[in-house]
């Protein structure tokens, strides 16, 4: 499976922006899901993860702003930003492991799956 992410830009406090992550090859519907973070000069940081079962988890800074959706016909994965904010800047991952997806950033290595990250810039 490779995945890609789109749907990164620049964006001012308080607007939207949509990602998206799609997956090639084989099917990833067996597959948990989840969005990962890293800003500059911080560590990656856990942003939201969906279950095979789309239960869904998110980190505090972002619940009730943010939305993690699957569609497994189509092999992809959504992230809704609503309400950015400044502190939301950073390059975002999509990550797939047949494993549940905790809230700790494991090192790439540790999924099955990765792709290579898009950029969200939020003005301020």
């Amino acid at each position: 499976v490779q995945l890609v992410e789109s749907g990164g830009g620049l964006v001012q406090a308080g607007g939207s922006l949509r990602l998206s992550c799609a997956g090639s090859g084989r099917t990833f519907s067996s597959y948990a899901m989840g969005w990962f973070r890293q800003a500059p000069g911080k560590e990656r940081e856990f942003v939201a993860s969906i279950s095979t079962g789309a239960s869904t988890d998110y980190a505090d800074s972002v619940k009730g702003r943010f939305t993690i959706s699957r569609d497994n016909a189509k092999n992809a994965l959504y992230l809704q930003m609503n309400g950015l904010k400044p502190e939301g800047t950073g390059v975002y991952y999509c990550v797939a492991d047949s494993l549940e997806i905790s809230r700790k950033a494991e090192p790439f290595g540790a999924y099955d799956y990765w792709g290579q990250g898009t950029q969200v810039t939020v003005s301020s």
